[in-house]
């Protein structure tokens, strides 16, 4: 039995799916049944627990043959870093007590930095605390940045005509669709041949900048000469409070920002086969990010 947390997430939602048309036994956890119900109707078994919960959380990865481990996102959060800190904890006392052996784990490039990555160094630190689990082989997946990030672009567009955002136009990210990030980390919990820990980089089909995004977008949404402009932080962190970010934060993704602008914060790993996936920019936007704009329901 595979037990899957963040399972109505983006990669979560990915894994299970997967593993259950492999006809395996997969536990899937989430913080609400209802949102659970499509995964239970392909024959996953429910189990509702919340990740700061680690009691609950040990019971949810009783006799799990292997564990996928994420930190959810909670935009909203008073004190971004304490939620995370606490997640993380909860995490690995849970791992600990249900004394479970193998672990894939949602980590992020650059979580090799003590300092100044933003939400990254909670990663960073859920890593450390992991490697303090001796008994326990996992895999921390350094994913890129997500294409999913774009998805907040389709309001920005509609209210003013164009794409902003606190990234430099000219900066090069290993831009990944979330579901091939699921794709291997169910790949991984297929075939848990992994021992000791180790840190493994996604970066994506390639890296692309905002600059070059722009006209894919203006292409696939049919707005010509859309544009990509570079804000201030002191003109986008009242706008992230708009949108329902928490000041605190807005303040961790502005300091990943300018980890990500600086250069300070970059994949170790150059780019090859292993470390690359399918989903190209392109083909993201065409399915996903365009459907959005026009008001109609795709999934990652």
């Amino acid at each position: 039995m595979y037990a899957i947390t963040g399972a109505t997430g983006n990669t979560g939602s990915v894994i299970a799916e997967k593993l259950l048309a492999r006809g395996e036994k997969v536990r899937v956890i989430g913080r609400d049944a209802t949102r659970l119900a499509p995964l239970v109707s392909k024959g996953a078994e429910p189990f509702v627990a919340d990740v700061t919960d680690a009691a609950g959380l040990a019971k949810a990865f009783a006799g799990a043959t292997a564990v996928y481990a994420m930190v959810p996102p909670n935009l909203a959060a008073p004190d971004a870093r304490a939620y995370q800190e606490q997640v993380s904890d909860s995490l690995v006392a849970a791992l600990r007590q249900a004394a479970v052996r193998k672990a894939v784990v949602l980590s992020s490039f650059g979580a090799e930095k003590t300092e100044k990555t933003g939400p990254v160094l909670s990663l960073h630190n859920l890593e450390q605390k992991l490697d303090g689990i001796p008994t326990l082989d996992a895999v921390y997946l350094r994913a890129g940045y997500f294409m999913e990030n774009l998805l907040p672009q389709v309001g920005v567009i509609q209210t003013f005509g164009m794409m902003g955002g606190p990234l430099r136009a000219d900066l090069r990210l290993p831009m990944i669709a979330t579901r091939d990030i699921g794709a291997v980390a169910a790949e991984l919990l297929l075939k848990p041949d992994f021992t000791g820990k180790q840190a493994r980089e996604l970066l994506g089909q390639r890296d692309v900048s905002y600059a070059e995004l722009a006209p894919i977008v203006s292409q696939a949404i049919g707005k010509p000469g859309l544009m990509y402009m570079q804000l201030p932080p002191e003109q986008l962190k009242p706008a992230f409070i708009q949108m329902g970010m928490s000041a605190s934060m807005a303040d961790l993704i502005l300091e990943m920002s300018e980890a990500l602008n600086s250069g300070y914060m970059a994949p170790l790993e150059p780019r090859s086969e292993r470390n690359s996936t399918p989903t190209s920019i392109e083909t993201f936007v065409a399915e996903v990010f365009a459907p959005r704009f026009q008001g109609k329901s795709a999934s990652a």
